[in-house]
């Protein structure tokens, strides 16, 4: 049904929402819907203008164009400036554990020890408009210390009374948009819904106690979209009469364009800026699709792609010297290993990976990482409090890395086995039935899959098909028929029965074959996904 909001008749005009009266009336009232029209009236506009430079952009590294720093903006690369002194709850961040925004997940990431929980809108959340507005009513429930849960099962969850994660919220991406809000007949922007409606709702609390409010802005791909996201934020608090830079914000370096432009996003942002993070799946999968049409930098098998190879080790090191240089912190990437409780051996190895992994990551110089259960909480703050007893690291002299383009767009060599080819397939089929059932994070074979690595799998499937010449480790060629044959039997590696989306594997499976027979590479799979929700 179409439900109107109770705002001004010229606002009302102006809006329309798509979606149940009664799901909406708490979180979307007059204030906030008024402030929605302003905000897209005023900048839907430059966002479109943004994504066509995407494509255009895109367009030229087709052609044989590689990304590189910018000339225009070198002044600001070689120039002496610091972005503004970080709040006290941002200054250790050595954990994060990041998950979805149902109640549940909210309670326990709050309470489970962990320095700050990053609630997501995005990769780890399907946006069915229930999910988006209740997760919405969840926050502000959150911030006041109200949220409380009961499980079908009549367990019940609540916050404790102290000692919670400092929140952080992730809006969508620029290339979102929200389909069941309608301003002037145009969707608006899924980024600017999101980070509007909890801004509205709960800034001015969050700031009168010094805690927040804090985002992760994902997806950029160049410091004007950075930009706009300032403009944005700097609109929504002058109409909240709060000072200018009351937001902070932490960006995701998630594309390969964006590492070119680290410098230039801080400084875009340089008024609310608290750090910069090495978002390594996303940026695995934006390698691919940024080189889609290169045959000499095809990838091998996800399993492959550590933070160890010299694309991601520079990276990484570039990533942390950038922010530390200007005065923000420089958080690690996701560890999306879950506890095995129920085989030893299993839980053994997959915990020494997480051991390594963060042990590189504080000894390089980070100040923070990821975690995405909480059972991976007390091994990463073991490591980070031994190599890490201060709150950060910004003092810590690291030797100087070099800028260097070509080596931070070397790929890496490996192989393509059997096994991880049809990991890729099993992976992407199982993923996107549990979306487009409503469910955005996923546990699969141990690994907390979410868009991001789903995305990898997919645009790999789609490279090493379309740029010829690939063969798995066996000798045997990567071709249509084998990938078609991997389709139609997936049933003998699946047991669907109890998965996360089960009746909808057969749709997931016949979309992953259109998308990876289509000349094409898709931009995102959530895009086709998106209007396939109910």
């Amino acid at each position: 049904m179409v439900a109107t909001s109770t705002a001004p008749s010229s606002i009302q005009a102006a809006l329309t929402i798509q979606g149940e009266a009664a799901a909406v009336a708490n979180v979307l009232d007059a204030a906030t819907t008024e402030l929605l029209v302003q905000l897209h009236r005023r900048f839907n506009a430059r966002r479109l203008e943004l994504l066509d430079a995407r494509r255009v952009r895109q367009a030229r590294f087709d052609a044989g164009e590689l990304p590189d720093f910018l000339p225009e903006t070198r002044r600001i690369r070689e120039g002496d400036w610091k972005v503004a002194p970080l709040p006290p709850k941002l200054l250790d961040r050595r954990i994060e554990i990041t998950g979805p925004v149902d109640a549940k997940m909210i309670i326990n990431a709050l309470n489970s020890g962990a320095n700050v929980f990053m609630a997501d809108f995005e990769d780890s959340s399907s946006p069915t408009f229930a999910n988006v507005i209740q997760g919405q009513a969840n926050l502000q429930a959150a911030v006041r210390g109200e949220l409380s849960f009961t499980s079908p099962e009549g367990k019940h969850y609540a916050l404790k009374a102290s000692g919670l994660a400092t929140l952080m919220v992730r809006p969508r991406g620029w290339h979102l948009s929200e389909k069941h809000v309608l301003v002037d007949g145009e969707r608006m922007s899924g980024g600017i819904f999101d980070l509007a409606v909890f801004a509205i709702h709960n800034a001015k609390r969050l700031a009168s106690e010094d805690r927040g409010p804090y985002f992760y802005l994902p997806k950029m791909q160049s410091h004007l979209e950075a930009q706009l996201w300032d403009e944005v934020m700097s609109y929504i608090e002058t109409r909240l009469v709060l000072p200018i830079g009351t937001m902070k914000a932490t960006v995701l370096i998630e594309t390969l364009p964006a590492v070119f432009e680290m410098d230039e996003i801080l400084h875009a942002l340089k008024s609310r800026i608290a750090g910069l993070n090495c978002g390594r799946w996303d940026y695995v999968f934006s390698y691919i699709k940024t080189f889609r049409k290169h045959p000499n930098r095809c990838l091998p098998e996800r399993g492959q792609v550590t933070m160890t190879t010299p694309f991601l080790k520079r990276y990484s090191e570039l990533l942390i010297q950038t922010c530390h240089r200007r005065g923000a912190l420089a958080m690690g990437g996701m560890a999306a290993q879950i506890p095995i409780n129920h085989d030893p051996e299993a839980n053994a190895a997959a915990m020494a990976k997480v051991r390594a992994d963060k042990l590189r990551e504080v000894t390089a110089g980070h100040d923070g990482t990821w975690v995405a259960h909480p059972g991976l909480i007390p091994i990463a703050r073991e490591i980070f409090d031994a190599h890490m007893p201060t709150a950060n690291q910004l003092h810590v002299e690291k030797p100087p890395v070099a800028a260097e383009r070509d080596v931070l767009i070397d790929p890496p060599t490996g192989t393509i086995t059997r096994t991880g080819f049809l990991n890729n397939i099993d992976v992407c089929v199982r993923y996107i039935a549990a979306w487009l059932d409503g469910l955005g994070c996923v546990p699969i074979h141990y690994l907390m899959e979410d868009a991001a690595t789903a995305e990898i799998s997919r645009a790999q499937l789609w490279q090493w098909l379309h740029v010829g010449g690939q063969t798995l480790d066996d000798g045997t060629a990567l071709d249509f028929a084998l990938f078609d044959a991997a389709i139609d039997t997936i049933d003998q590696r699946i047991d669907r029965s109890g998965l996360p989306g089960e009746h909808r594997i057969d749709e997931a499976a016949k979309l992953l074959k259109l998308w990876t027979h289509a000349p094409e590479l898709i931009e995102f799979l959530t895009l086709p996904c998106y209007e396939r929700l109910a």
